[in-house]
């Protein structure tokens, strides 16, 4: 559903064993899963896919492809079995969501009320979800936000809504509908302007009528 920013590539250069990494914490790579931000050369990286590859010889091989939390960029890496990256020690902050200037998104904080803004290169294409109100969950590292966490579902007003055309026998008739945010999803052909749809933040697809 969500299209990510262009592929970069990176040098790994794995720990040395013999150095001591006092004050610092070590993931081993097997221990890397969906969600997991870990740091490499310096870089804070959420891992989105992550593949256990074991050939019939030779040592395993994990294969990552993660989301830069500050570019947006994605990395594909290969690595060995038994390399290490950098764990990190993250915050979590529930938020309502506020508004947008265009370069900033704006949140508060629900016990502290403070006001944390997020760059758009980090909001992407959680965007359209965005309306007046909405709780979500922001991601800190060292005080910086650096991530956020959509609810499973968005309840959102339709505000354009063209022409039902028939589909094949799967999906009926269905038609083409934009949100207040802006969101354009494919819903059943009852649904009109003014109706207030379910939309998965996963998929971008239509649930129900609410």
């Amino acid at each position: 559903m969500f299209p990510l920013a262009s592929l970069i590539t990176l040098d790994y250069n794995p720990p040395d064993q013999n150095i001591s990494q006092k004050g610092v914490s070590m993931i081993d790579v097997n221990d890397l899963r969906k969600g997991v931000t870990f740091e490499l050369n310096g870089t804070l990286y959420k891992v989105l896919e992550y593949e256990h590859h074991k050939p019939g010889r030779g040592n395993a091989t994990i294969r990552v492809k993660a989301r830069n939390l500050r570019t947006g960029t994605t990395l594909e890496k290969t690595f060995t079995s038994g390399d290490r990256v950098q764990d990190v020690r993250l915050d979590y902050h529930n938020v309502q969501y506020l508004y947008t200037d265009g370069s900033l998104y704006h949140f508060m904080d629900t016990e502290t009320y403070d006001q944390p803004a997020i760059p758009a290169e980090i909001i992407g294409d959680y965007a359209p979800f965005l309306k007046e109100g909405l709780e979500v969950k922001l991601t800190f590292y060292n005080g910086e936000p650096i991530d956020i966490e959509l609810p499973v579902s968005v309840d959102m007003k339709v505000t354009e809504a063209e022409m039902a055309v028939r589909g094949d026998t799967a999906t009926g008739v269905t038609k083409k509908v934009t949100t207040e945010t802006g969101l354009q999803v494919q819903v059943p052909s009852f649904i009109e302007v003014g109706d207030v749809i379910r939309v998965d933040t996963r998929t971008g697809q239509y649930l129900t009528r609410v």
